[in-house]
């Protein structure tokens, strides 16, 4: 074969040879050369954390073995500069192409956006695919062109277009590219993906978890003949694995999202035909889930400073409370609150909470304690085996009140009454809070209502080996209604100011103040192809609502601001919302905090001290029912 034909294959999130674009169109056209490059310094304030690293690496191992037995290994490069690596594997194999899949990400989309600009100008052909969604978020628009703000609206549009059927089947053989042996390649122990003082924590986590793409299709198998069925009853309950425990696997492209859409709507139909109400309600809450997911990247490509600051723009004058100890004692479990205390102290010691423990712990940082949502999306960035950035935003979004259809800003959850409801024996409980373990079921959730003969009686001593509350409901009723009433003086006053200094992004449109997002159908510089990633057009109200030009059409110069994601992100003015604390950003295992005070970053360091325990989405579901949009009062 002549090398001219050898096409880069860039693996990064899509760590499969199933239902794999890239790979598949790479493996058409001639030699292939797929390659890994671990570039810790762009990975930036998402360094991810131990356990996810860990995952990373044992897929990687999966996939290179899969690779290998039809006929090429996956190279492993270690680098500086994501694009001087993938130009040096042009360089040396000679090849013409680079091929990846998308991801949507903020810190993605600004070196995708990069990276692909400099190779084009390079002269290559350089194509993307989409592995990770069922629909781009190019694809879906409201009835006037702009992006949705609520979940059901955006799921019913979903709903209503045409889907690919075909999964795209792994490649028989593989050609290997000439020249190999001159890549500054590594093994993947010299990736640096765990260090020897992690590998024996590490170790406990491969007795729960298979990472690997057949690994993945096993457990899918699995959730679909004996959990799927029983999925809307069971889901709720947070001492047992009643979920799917896919989404590692998704969020890593270990399996296709399109796989598990398909084999869940074939029993959909199946059961419909069976006319079994139950077992049909079931597939279609989990296709929710599977909705959500899509969800959370289509909301942080179109508005992508959602990882930073809220989407309903009067949130940014919201008074959050930076106090470093309280931060410390949710991370520790040392609230008070037996619920709230065991999530965390399974999340600590597993890298792993149920869906529904996620949203209670979220809810009282947020709610309870008043602490920066942005503290508690980064903290689960750093501890959850299944982190993943998108989910992860949409979750704090919709527990914080900053999202049109999310929880209202107003509500308060009240985890005792939580407890009895997803935890009605206590046992989850006893299993994470061994001090409570012989608290009566009666008061297990209520330990500070217990009479003192059965608080000592099973060995409990409030305020010493186990908390009193951190602050009591009613308390935490006042101070909220306080910071509501905060918030909308400061916003009132900032109106009446005059209009504030124009962003690139601007979030302060309809009654919501809700960002409106036109995406402009324009074709990448250089080749065009349908797959390739697109970029959204940020326009601001005053500029008038433009609905998406028509493929092909000529784009004005008054257009030509049209930015890509990655520049509209990282050229936005930051807003008042700076109280807010950014999110962390580090190069390495250092953190580092963007903003007008140091608060955030001691908060956070303070966190991971050596004291703090050491530990290490589910399918993101942020209980969508129910919630309702947050108003603004008359």
């Amino acid at each position: 074969m002549d090398d001219a034909s050898t096409t880069v294959v860039w693996f990064r999130r899509d760590l499969r040879i199933e239902d794999n674009p890239a790979l598949s169109a790479a493996a058409k056209s001639g030699r292939v050369l797929p390659v890994f490059i671990w570039c810790p310094e762009e990975e930036a304030q998402f360094f991810p954390g131990r356990v996810s690293r860990w995952w990373l690496k044992q897929s990687l191992i999966h996939l290179n073995k899969s690779l290998k037995s039809i006929g090429v290994p996956l190279t492993f490069i270690k680098a500086e500069s994501t694009l001087s690596a993938l130009l040096r594997c042009v360089l040396v194999t000679g090849a013409k192409r680079v091929m990846y899949n998308h991801l949507y990400d903020p810190v993605s989309i600004v070196r995708d956006h990069k990276i692909k600009s400099r190779l084009t100008e390079s002269g290559l052909t350089v194509r993307s695919f989409n592995a990770d969604l069922l629909y781009e978020p190019w694809e879906v628009y409201d009835e006037d062109g702009f992006a949705f703000t609520h979940f059901d609206a955006f799921w019913d549009k979903c709903m209503s277009l045409p889907m690919e059927p075909n999964l795209l089947l792994p490649p028989w053989k593989l050609h290997p590219a000439s020249g190999l042996d001159a890549l500054p390649s590594c093994s993947i122990e010299e990736l640096g993906l765990e260090n020897d003082a992690e590998k024996s924590s590490n170790a406990l986590l491969s007795r729960a978890w298979a990472p690997g793409w057949s690994n993945a299709d096993k457990q899918l198998a699995e959730f679909n003949d004996n959990h799927l069925v029983s999925y809307a009853r069971n889901r709720m309950k947070v001492d047992g694995a009643a979920t799917s425990l896919l989404s590692p696997y998704l969020h890593f492209g270990e399996l296709s999202v399109r796989k598990v859409y398909q084999s869940v709507r074939m029993k959909q139909i199946q059961w419909g035909k069976e006319e079994s109400a139950e077992a049909s309600e079931s597939a279609e809450v989990f296709l929710r889930a599977i909705g959500l997911r899509e969800y959370s990247r289509y909301l942080c490509f179109n508005f992508p400073f959602t990882h930073e600051r809220a989407l309903l723009g009067h949130l940014k004058h919201y008074p959050w409370r930076a106090d470093e100890a309280q931060f410390k004692a949710w991370r520790q479990g040392r609230t008070g609150y037996p619920l709230v205390d065991a999530g965390m102290r399974e999340l600590w010691a597993t890298g792993w909470i149920h869906n529904r423990t996620r949203v209670v712990v979220s809810s009282f940082f947020v709610k309870f304690l008043l602490l920066p949502w942005t503290w508690g999306m980064k903290y689960f960035w750093d501890t959850l085996l299944d982190a993943d950035l998108e989910s992860d935003v949409l979750g704090w979004q919709y527990i914080s009140g900053s999202l049109p259809d999310g929880h209202e800003l107003t509500r308060i959850d009240s985890p005792e009454v939580q407890g009895r409801s997803l935890d009605p024996e206590g046992e989850y409980v006893r299993q994470w809070l061994p001090e409570l373990a012989r608290v009566p079921t009666e008061w297990i959730h209520r330990p500070w209502d217990a009479p003192e003969s059965v608080l000592s009686a099973a060995g409990v001593e409030l305020g010493l080996n186990y908390p009193e509350p951190i602050v009591d409901m009613s308390t935490a009723e006042r101070r909220l209604g306080r910071a509501i009433a905060r918030m909308w003086e400061l916003d009132r006053a900032a109106r009446r100011s005059g209009p504030a200094e124009e962003e690139v992004v601007a979030d302060n449109m309809a009654a919501h103040d809700l960002p409106r997002v036109a995406l402009l159908r324009k074709s990448p510089p250089g080749e065009s192809y349908s797959a390739d990633q697109r970029v959204p057009s940020m326009h601001h109200p005053r500029a008038g609502l433009h609905r998406p030009a028509p493929a092909g059409s000529r784009v004005s110069k008054g257009d030509e601001d049209l930015r890509s994601t990655a520049e509209s992100s990282s050229a936005r003015k930051r807003g008042a919302s700076e109280s807010l604390c950014a999110v962390p950003h580090s190069s390495s295992s250092e953190v580092d905090f963007h903003g007008p005070t140091r608060l955030c970053r001691d908060a956070y360091d303070n966190g991971r001290s050596r004291r703090d325990m050491e530990v290490g989405e589910e399918d993101v579901q942020s209980s969508v029912e129910g919630l309702r949009p947050c108003k603004r009062p008359a």
